[in-house]
Protein backbone atom coordinates (compact mmCIF):
# COMPACT_ATOMS: atom_id res chain seq x y z
CA UNK A 1 0.00 0.00 0.00
CA UNK A 2 1.29 3.52 -0.62
CA UNK A 3 2.14 5.80 2.29
CA UNK A 4 -0.81 8.01 2.78
CA UNK A 5 0.14 11.77 3.81
CA UNK A 6 -2.05 13.66 6.33
CA UNK A 7 -2.12 16.89 6.71
CA UNK A 8 -2.99 17.50 10.81
CA UNK A 9 -4.69 21.14 11.97
CA UNK A 10 -3.18 21.41 14.72
CA UNK A 11 -0.31 20.01 17.03
CA UNK A 12 -1.99 20.95 20.19
CA UNK A 13 -1.52 18.40 23.26
CA UNK A 14 -4.31 16.40 21.75
CA UNK A 15 -3.29 16.92 18.30
CA UNK A 16 0.24 16.16 18.09
CA UNK A 17 -0.12 12.67 19.70
CA UNK A 18 -3.12 12.11 16.88
CA UNK A 19 -0.66 12.46 14.46
CA UNK A 20 2.33 10.98 16.39
CA UNK A 21 -0.56 7.35 16.25
CA UNK A 22 -1.13 8.32 12.59
CA UNK A 23 2.93 8.19 11.95
CA UNK A 24 2.96 5.25 13.68
CA UNK A 25 0.11 3.31 11.39
CA UNK A 26 2.34 4.13 8.43
CA UNK A 27 1.20 7.59 7.49
CA UNK A 28 3.59 10.64 6.80
CA UNK A 29 2.06 13.47 8.81
CA UNK A 30 2.47 17.07 8.06
CA UNK A 31 1.77 20.44 9.43
CA UNK A 32 1.76 24.02 8.94
CA UNK A 33 3.90 26.13 11.10
CA UNK A 34 2.75 29.24 10.01
CA UNK A 35 1.19 31.57 12.37
CA UNK A 36 2.05 28.87 14.60
CA UNK A 37 3.23 28.84 18.51
CA UNK A 38 6.83 27.68 20.17
CA UNK A 39 5.11 25.35 21.77
CA UNK A 40 3.12 24.12 19.51
CA UNK A 41 6.80 24.03 16.95
CA UNK A 42 8.31 21.94 20.01
CA UNK A 43 5.50 19.03 19.94
CA UNK A 44 5.53 18.87 16.50
CA UNK A 45 9.11 18.60 16.68
CA UNK A 46 8.71 16.10 19.37
CA UNK A 47 6.50 13.76 17.19
CA UNK A 48 8.62 13.61 14.02
CA UNK A 49 5.59 15.61 11.95
CA UNK A 50 6.82 17.19 9.20
CA UNK A 51 6.95 20.96 8.64
CA UNK A 52 4.96 22.18 5.59
CA UNK A 53 5.61 25.47 5.94
CA UNK A 54 2.16 26.98 5.15
CA UNK A 55 -1.28 25.71 4.82
CA UNK A 56 -1.36 25.82 1.23
CA UNK A 57 1.76 23.55 0.89
CA UNK A 58 -0.57 21.05 3.49
CA UNK A 59 -2.78 20.60 1.48
CA UNK A 60 -1.64 20.37 -2.24
CA UNK A 61 0.49 17.49 -1.01
CA UNK A 62 -2.36 15.92 1.99
CA UNK A 63 -4.75 13.09 0.67
CA UNK A 64 -6.38 13.35 4.05
CA UNK A 65 -6.64 16.48 6.31
CA UNK A 66 -7.08 15.70 10.20
CA UNK A 67 -8.88 19.00 12.28
CA UNK A 68 -8.17 18.75 15.83
CA UNK A 69 -8.05 22.57 17.11
CA UNK A 70 -10.24 24.11 19.73
CA UNK A 71 -14.01 24.01 18.97
CA UNK A 72 -14.81 27.54 18.46
CA UNK A 73 -12.03 27.70 15.76
CA UNK A 74 -13.58 23.78 13.60
CA UNK A 75 -15.68 26.09 11.47
CA UNK A 76 -12.78 28.51 9.98
CA UNK A 77 -10.33 25.84 9.80
CA UNK A 78 -12.84 23.69 7.26
CA UNK A 79 -13.31 27.60 5.45
CA UNK A 80 -9.38 27.50 5.15
CA UNK A 81 -9.19 24.29 3.93
CA UNK A 82 -12.25 24.54 1.37
CA UNK A 83 -11.27 27.80 0.26
CA UNK A 84 -7.52 25.92 -1.56
CA UNK A 85 -10.23 23.51 -2.44
CA UNK A 86 -9.23 20.39 -1.12
CA UNK A 87 -10.62 17.11 -2.58
CA UNK A 88 -9.63 14.42 -0.22
CA UNK A 89 -10.82 13.12 2.81
CA UNK A 90 -11.80 15.68 5.49
CA UNK A 91 -11.56 14.30 9.29
CA UNK A 92 -13.19 16.75 12.21
CA UNK A 93 -12.27 15.52 14.75
CA UNK A 94 -13.15 18.44 16.86
CA UNK A 95 -15.54 18.69 20.54
CA UNK A 96 -18.84 20.37 18.30
CA UNK A 97 -22.51 19.96 18.63
CA UNK A 98 -23.75 17.29 15.53
CA UNK A 99 -25.03 20.40 14.09
CA UNK A 100 -22.03 21.99 13.95
CA UNK A 101 -20.27 19.16 12.41
CA UNK A 102 -22.89 18.75 9.61
CA UNK A 103 -21.82 22.55 8.94
CA UNK A 104 -18.47 21.97 8.64
CA UNK A 105 -18.94 18.97 6.15
CA UNK A 106 -21.18 20.93 4.07
CA UNK A 107 -18.35 23.92 3.51
CA UNK A 108 -15.75 21.11 3.00
CA UNK A 109 -18.33 19.20 0.76
CA UNK A 110 -18.99 22.03 -1.58
CA UNK A 111 -15.39 22.13 -2.22
CA UNK A 112 -14.94 18.59 -3.35
CA UNK A 113 -13.88 16.82 -0.32
CA UNK A 114 -15.30 14.12 1.58
CA UNK A 115 -16.07 14.33 5.36
CA UNK A 116 -16.04 12.56 8.19
CA UNK A 117 -17.30 13.16 11.41
CA UNK A 118 -15.30 12.77 14.73
CA UNK A 119 -14.95 12.77 18.27
CA UNK A 120 -12.29 11.58 20.64
CA UNK A 121 -12.65 10.31 24.20
CA UNK A 122 -10.05 10.07 26.27
CA UNK A 123 -7.00 11.72 26.83
CA UNK A 124 -3.86 11.84 24.56
CA UNK A 125 -3.23 8.62 23.38
CA UNK A 126 -0.01 7.58 24.36
CA UNK A 127 -0.35 4.36 25.26
CA UNK A 128 -3.15 1.76 24.07
CA UNK A 129 -6.89 1.33 26.12
CA UNK A 130 -7.00 5.01 26.99
CA UNK A 131 -8.33 6.73 24.21
CA UNK A 132 -10.97 6.10 21.66
CA UNK A 133 -11.83 7.94 18.46
CA UNK A 134 -14.98 7.63 16.77
CA UNK A 135 -16.14 8.12 13.55
CA UNK A 136 -18.91 8.43 10.99
CA UNK A 137 -20.00 8.89 7.56
CA UNK A 138 -19.13 7.42 4.84
CA UNK A 139 -15.36 6.78 4.68
CA UNK A 140 -15.45 6.51 8.58
CA UNK A 141 -13.85 3.07 8.34
CA UNK A 142 -11.08 4.42 5.55
CA UNK A 143 -10.17 6.83 8.20
CA UNK A 144 -9.91 4.82 11.08
CA UNK A 145 -7.56 2.62 9.32
CA UNK A 146 -5.23 5.27 9.03
CA UNK A 147 -4.69 4.50 12.97
CA UNK A 148 -4.79 0.48 12.78
CA UNK A 149 -2.34 -1.22 15.57
CA UNK A 150 -1.83 2.14 17.22
CA UNK A 151 -2.56 3.34 20.55
CA UNK A 152 -5.60 5.44 19.23
CA UNK A 153 -8.51 2.98 18.84
CA UNK A 154 -10.98 4.15 16.20
CA UNK A 155 -14.87 3.35 16.46
CA UNK A 156 -17.14 3.24 13.37
CA UNK A 157 -20.70 4.12 14.27
CA UNK A 158 -23.43 3.33 12.16
CA UNK A 159 -25.10 6.67 11.82
CA UNK A 160 -24.31 9.88 9.44
CA UNK A 161 -22.17 12.68 10.04
CA UNK A 162 -23.06 14.48 13.22
CA UNK A 163 -23.35 10.71 15.09
CA UNK A 164 -19.57 10.66 16.52
CA UNK A 165 -19.99 14.19 17.62
CA UNK A 166 -23.50 13.49 19.17
CA UNK A 167 -21.35 11.09 21.04
CA UNK A 168 -18.42 13.03 22.42
CA UNK A 169 -20.93 15.78 23.52
CA UNK A 170 -22.94 13.22 25.68
CA UNK A 171 -19.70 11.41 27.14
CA UNK A 172 -18.45 15.15 27.68
CA UNK A 173 -21.37 16.57 29.11
CA UNK A 174 -21.44 13.91 31.85
CA UNK A 175 -17.15 14.17 32.75
CA UNK A 176 -17.04 18.44 32.69
CA UNK A 177 -19.87 19.31 33.31
CA UNK A 178 -19.81 17.70 36.67
CA UNK A 179 -15.95 18.38 36.87
CA UNK A 180 -17.57 22.36 36.93
CA UNK A 181 -20.32 21.65 38.99
CA UNK A 182 -17.91 19.87 41.89
CA UNK A 183 -15.43 22.90 41.67
CA UNK A 184 -18.40 25.76 41.92
CA UNK A 185 -19.81 23.57 44.82
CA UNK A 186 -15.84 23.57 46.76
CA UNK A 187 -16.31 27.32 46.06
CA UNK A 188 -19.93 27.63 47.40
CA UNK A 189 -18.97 26.24 50.79
CA UNK A 190 -15.60 28.40 51.18
CA UNK A 191 -17.57 31.28 50.38
CA UNK A 192 -20.40 30.11 53.45
CA UNK A 193 -17.15 28.73 55.50
CA UNK A 194 -18.71 25.13 55.56
CA UNK A 195 -15.78 23.83 53.20
CA UNK A 196 -13.86 21.40 55.81
CA UNK A 197 -17.33 20.34 57.49
CA UNK A 198 -18.60 19.53 53.79
CA UNK A 199 -15.42 17.56 53.03
CA UNK A 200 -16.05 15.47 56.28
CA UNK A 201 -19.66 14.86 55.27
CA UNK A 202 -18.23 13.51 51.84
CA UNK A 203 -15.45 11.59 53.70
CA UNK A 204 -18.50 9.58 55.48
CA UNK A 205 -21.31 9.43 52.58
CA UNK A 206 -19.85 9.62 49.44
CA UNK A 207 -15.92 9.20 50.33
CA UNK A 208 -14.50 9.86 46.30
CA UNK A 209 -15.92 13.55 46.07
CA UNK A 210 -13.28 15.17 48.11
CA UNK A 211 -10.44 13.32 45.33
CA UNK A 212 -12.70 13.84 42.88
CA UNK A 213 -12.66 17.68 43.73
CA UNK A 214 -9.67 18.36 44.11
CA UNK A 215 -8.62 16.05 40.39
CA UNK A 216 -11.20 18.31 38.41
CA UNK A 217 -9.04 21.01 40.12
CA UNK A 218 -5.80 19.55 38.60
CA UNK A 219 -7.03 18.13 35.51
CA UNK A 220 -9.38 21.09 34.08
CA UNK A 221 -8.44 24.89 35.50
CA UNK A 222 -5.39 25.07 33.04
CA UNK A 223 -7.30 23.71 29.85
CA UNK A 224 -10.64 26.02 31.06
CA UNK A 225 -9.64 28.28 28.45
CA UNK A 226 -10.45 25.97 25.05
CA UNK A 227 -13.72 23.84 27.64
CA UNK A 228 -15.55 27.34 27.34
CA UNK A 229 -16.33 26.79 23.46
CA UNK A 230 -17.05 23.04 23.91
CA UNK A 231 -19.65 23.84 26.78
CA UNK A 232 -21.18 26.34 24.23
CA UNK A 233 -21.07 23.20 21.76
CA UNK A 234 -22.52 21.48 24.12
CA UNK A 235 -25.36 23.38 25.14
CA UNK A 236 -26.38 24.15 21.04
CA UNK A 237 -26.83 20.21 21.26
CA UNK A 238 -28.83 19.83 24.19
CA UNK A 239 -31.16 22.59 23.11
CA UNK A 240 -30.83 20.80 19.13
CA UNK A 241 -32.33 18.09 20.41
CA UNK A 242 -35.06 19.77 22.56
CA UNK A 243 -33.54 19.42 25.94
CA UNK A 244 -32.80 22.15 28.62
CA UNK A 245 -29.09 23.62 27.98
CA UNK A 246 -28.88 25.33 30.90
CA UNK A 247 -26.43 23.26 32.68
CA UNK A 248 -24.28 23.36 29.97
CA UNK A 249 -24.05 27.21 29.66
CA UNK A 250 -23.70 27.45 33.35
CA UNK A 251 -20.56 25.19 32.84
CA UNK A 252 -19.02 27.42 29.95
CA UNK A 253 -19.34 30.22 32.64
CA UNK A 254 -17.54 28.45 34.99
CA UNK A 255 -14.71 27.68 32.99
CA UNK A 256 -15.10 30.89 31.14
CA UNK A 257 -14.17 32.39 34.60
CA UNK A 258 -11.00 30.01 35.03
CA UNK A 259 -9.53 30.46 31.58
CA UNK A 260 -6.90 32.63 32.90
CA UNK A 261 -4.89 29.68 34.21
CA UNK A 262 -4.02 29.23 30.49
CA UNK A 263 -0.66 29.58 31.06
CA UNK A 264 -0.01 28.72 34.44
CA UNK A 265 3.17 26.88 35.11
CA UNK A 266 1.76 24.50 37.66
CA UNK A 267 -2.26 23.57 38.66
CA UNK A 268 -3.58 25.82 41.46
CA UNK A 269 -5.10 24.80 44.28
CA UNK A 270 -8.78 24.65 45.05
CA UNK A 271 -8.81 27.36 47.39
CA UNK A 272 -6.96 29.65 44.36
CA UNK A 273 -9.96 28.17 42.08
CA UNK A 274 -12.76 28.64 44.56
CA UNK A 275 -11.38 32.76 44.90
CA UNK A 276 -11.24 32.66 41.43
CA UNK A 277 -14.51 31.92 40.72
CA UNK A 278 -16.06 33.76 43.50
CA UNK A 279 -14.20 36.98 41.37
Amino acid sequence: MAEITIGLLHPGEMGSVVGACARAGGARVLWASEGRSAPSRARAAADGLEDAGALGALVARSAVILSVCPPHAAADVARAVAALRFSGIYVDANAIAPATARNVGAIVERAGATFVDGGIVGPPPRTRGTTRLYLSGREAKRAGALFAETPLETITLDGPPGAASALKMGYAAWTKCTAALIMSIRAMAGAEGVDEALLREWQRSQPDLPARSEAAVKSSARKAWRFVGEMEEMAATFAGAGLPDGVQRAAADIYRRLAGYKDAAAPPSVAEVARTLRS
